[in-house]
């Protein structure tokens, strides 16, 4: 939840966790997987877009579908090992973005599934 501190909004324990993939297949795998051990109340598969990156010493393109799953910061060690458990990438892209702020709603429903309440 928002917690008030020094005329500012603190960061809430909540998190976005970004993974990406090539195959919508695989977004929507990792997305069930982690809805199903609650582990994230919520996936968002984004529509294919093209990452530029360094690999290997060289400047890479590809077509992938990014996942974004809401998240507690105490869950990112068992939200990364699950996503590494089904992920097809040698070195996949698993960050976790912090929440600093959410209307008491959303972030309520958020802690209630989370936490099998919802």
């Amino acid at each position: 939840m928002l917690v008030r501190g020094r005329g500012r909004f603190a960061m809430t324990e909540y998190i976005v966790i970004v993974t990406t993939v090539t195959r919508a297949e695989d977004a929507e795998r990792i997305a069930r997987l982690l809805l199903e051990k609650r582990l994230a109340a919520c996936a968002q598969v984004l529509a294919p877009m093209t990452s530029w990156y360094w690999w290997q010493g060289k400047i890479e393109s590809a077509g992938e579908h990014c996942c974004l799953l809401k998240s507690r910061r105490e869950l990112f060690a068992e939200v990364e090992a699950a996503i590494r458990s089904v992920h097809p990438y040698e070195v996949p892209e698993i960050i976790a973005l912090p929440v600093v702020a959410g209307s008491s709603d959303y972030l309520g429903w958020l802690g209630a599934e989370l936490s099998g309440e919802g």
